[in-house]
This record gives C-alpha cells, structure tokens and sequence, in this order.
C-alpha cells in the first residue's frame, strides 16, 4: 500500500495516501466513502430458453429508457460532449456482437439472463483489458456500466428508483449537507452524473485512469480528483484533504495541516479570482505578440461556455455527435441548422468544423460496421467518408451552405499524408472529386 502514517500533535494519526492526479487543485471536506454493492448473480438453469430471450429484450428495453433520462439529465450539467457516453453506452447496449454474444451463452448453455449478461461483460471487459491502448482499457468501466444496469433492471429495478436516485432520494449517492470528498474503487458515468455535484469537492478512486469518465466529468466540474489512492475502508467520514498537486490524500490531517491547506486553497481561489480580472483584455505575449485562444464544442449547448470564456473561436466542433443524437443520418437540412447557428453565434469568429470522425469507441449502429481487431486504427473517419460519399457530400453540402453565415473552416479527421488530399491513392478526396461534387 502506497501510504505513509505521519503522528501530529497530541498523537493524532495524519494517513496520507499518495496517488495520481487527473485534475489539479485542492479540496478540503469530509470523506463519503461509496460502497456499490456487488451483485450476486446466480447461474440457473432454464429449459425455455425463448422465454430467456424475451425477458431479455423487454429489459435492453427498459435500459435504453433509463440511459436516455441519464443523458437528457447530464446535458444540462455536463455539457452535451460529456453526456454523449450515454448515446454511447445505448449503442454499446444495442451492440449486435453483444446482444448475440448474450443470446449465444442462453442458448447454448440453458442459462438465465443475468448470467449469460456477466458472463459477456467480463468477456468483454477482458478483451479490452489486455490492449496496449489506455483509452480502449479506459472503455472496460463503461462495458461493465451498461451490463450492471441491465442485470439491474432484469432483477427487479424499474424507472421509480432511477427517479429517486436522480432526485438525490438514493442515500448511497447524495449523502449529507457537508461538503464531500467522494471516495470509491471506481465510479462508472451513471454513478458520477447521478450525484449532488454542489456537494462534491473531489473525486478519488483506487482504480480508473486519466481517461476515464469520472476525470473528465471532475475537469469539467474544476476540482481535483486523484486515481491509483489504495485507501483504508475505516476512512469514511473522516476530514481529509485532496492535493491534487502533489497526487495525496491526507486524511485526519493535524490543526497545522489543516491552516495550511486552508490558506493554499484560499490562494488557488484567488488566483481563479485574478483570471476573470483578466476577461476582455488582449491576450498577449510579453513580448509583444497576439494568442488566439480557441475552444472546442460538441454541440449548440457548449456555445454558452464559449462566449462565457470569451474565446477567439472554435478551433474544434465535433459534428460527430450530431450522428451519435440520431437513430439514423442526419438530413442536409438537419446539419445545416445546426452549423448555420453555431456561425451566427460566433459572429465572424473563425469555426473549425471537423467532419465525421466515428469508429474506435465511437460507434453507431446504423452504419453497420464490420467487428473489426483493432478499431482506433481501422476503418473510421475519413476513411468511411471517402467509402461512403453519399454520407459525405451530405455533410459539405451542409458545411457549404452554413459558411454564407460566418467564418467556417473545415478540418478532415486521419488524414496520414498530404498525397492523401492530393489524389496519390485511390480513396483520395481530390483523386474522387468528392470535394468539388458536393455542390454539383
């Protein structure tokens, strides 16, 4: 256990419990420890195997119900780019190679629902364990998340106790008045967004990674949050304080510990303070030259943190999220509205919209993808544009269209070599005229 026992004054034990930070700062409250308790999934055998199958439609069902509330809930507080790994986690849900790997196990061995449900996720989870890419390890939380909520709906939950536990009326998850310093061995998507976030101060984890949901809900939120703490069960409750400079978690920490840590934070609060001092002035070197500051959208809804932060544009719009909303493409129309606001709201203001970049962990079903070995570098991006032009040309005419109203730059996703644009290979964009077309 990586933790060193420090005695302070009147023989107070201070643990500190060194770790890794995902998010700088500091945080001082009192410890929530969450405990999610594991589900003790019996294999039964069954002899109408159909009957299994239909119990199991029903509840993808139900499930898809209940992700579509946790993404509808997260816009509003995460942004739309953060609270898409709920559109992902339905298309996950939906996943034929899941869904058949799940009927598969029912049939074959004469199993219940929920086994043949545990037994996928943890085939599942294993192959994305053992790849040398941290982001597709990172993806492991999110595979066990969707088959956690469908092996708990298959045992009984139903859409009333999601309503409770979004209203803050799941003890587990809201706890008490007092600021909190979230403590868990790991917190999947769901659990993060279902929380009292005025509450929470910090989020620390014995598992997860830099890429993972509940770092990048805690960099949105701006407070610190460490992973890799192997902590002690007997925490809980107690005052700690998260350092999210040096990666430690000091727990029970001595009067003199505590003021320091209060007048560092103070400081971190100042310094924010100066920051937004500094709104409306240039931005400019010492030396005299000007940075442009961009910012980078998922959709209509982070516009506002944009001309909040004051930006010089928007140096990245994921348009992909436009297909990852959707049960099927996106008209021209449909696009067009949306780039056409996202230029007027800019008012000039250079956009950089990057057309479709799906595949790797970004999945839709009705692309019909082939399962693919290693998909972050298989068939995705522009590589599918380039094989599917009419999904392309849809989109430029759109982009097109939408650049009469502001200042619109388009990027293009994977692109390895300028002989790529040129025409040096048979799926080249100049090579197809693909670019020229749109507009024919």
């Amino acid at each position: 256990m990586n933790r060193q026992t420090v005695v302070g004054k009147g023989s107070a034990e201070i643990k500190v419990y060194k770790g890794k930070s995902v998010f700088e700062g500091i945080a001082i409250g009192k410890i929530c420890l969450i405990k999610i308790k594991k589900r003790n999934i019996v294999c039964i055998h069954v002899e109408d195997v159909e009957s299994e199958i239909a119990r199991k439609n029903q509840a993808v069902e139900e499930t898809d119900i209940q992700l579509r509330m946790l993404y509808e809930k997260a816009v509003p507080e995460i942004g739309e780019e953060n609270a898409a790994i709920f559109e992902v986690h339905r298309m996950m849900l939906r996943d034929s190679y899941y869904q058949e790997t799940i009927e598969n196990i029912i049939r074959s061995q004469g199993v219940n629902v929920e086994y043949a449900v545990g037994n996928t996720a943890d085939h599942f989870a294993g192959m994305l364990e053992i790849m040398d890419d941290d982001y597709m390890k990172a993806r492991v939380a999110d595979v066990r998340d969707v088959s956690e909520r469908l092996i708990a709906v298959l045992m009984g939950n139903n859409s009333e106790k999601l309503f409770k536990t979004l209203s803050g009326e799941n003890e587990d998850l809201s706890g008490g008045d007092e600021a909190e310093i979230i403590v868990a061995e790991d917190l999947s998507p769901s659990e993060t967004v279902q929380m009292d976030k005025s509450r929470v101060r910090s989020f620390v984890t014995r598992l997860g990674s830099a890429n993972s949901h509940t770092a990048i809900l805690a960099r949105t939120m701006n407070i610190p949050a460490l992973i890799g703490i192997d902590y002690e069960e007997d925490i809980d409750g107690k005052t700690a304080v998260v350092d999210g400079f040096q990666g430690t978690l000091i727990v029970d920490p001595d009067s003199e510990t505590l003021l320091k840590y209060v007048k560092k934070e103070e400081e971190e609060r100042s310094k924010q303070e100066l920051l937004l001092t500094l709104k409306g002035k240039e931005t400019v070197t010492k030396s005299g030259k000007a940075i442009q500051r961009y910012a980078n959208i998922g959709g209509l809804s982070d516009l506002q943190y944009v001309l909040q932060n004051e930006a010089a544009g928007i140096g990245l719009f994921r348009s992909e999220f436009l297909y990852l909303e959707k049960s099927d493409y996106p008209s021209e129309e449909e696009q067009f509205q949306v780039y056409k606001s996202v230029a007027q709201t800019m008012a000039g203001k250079k956009v950089i919209i990057r057309t479709l970049d799906i595949g790797a962990d970004k999945q839709i079903d009705y692309f019909n993808f082939q399962k693919e070995e290693n998909p972050a570098m298989g068939f995705r991006a522009i590589r599918i544009c380039l094989k599917r032009p009419e999904i392309f040309k849809t989109q430029l005419r759109a982009l097109y269209r939408a650049s009469v109203y502001g200042n619109i730059a388009i990027m293009f996703p994977m692109i390895t070599s300028v002989w790529e644009i040129r025409g040096g290979t048979k799926d080249s964009l100049l090579k197809d005229k693909i670019v020229l077309e749109c507009v024919s």
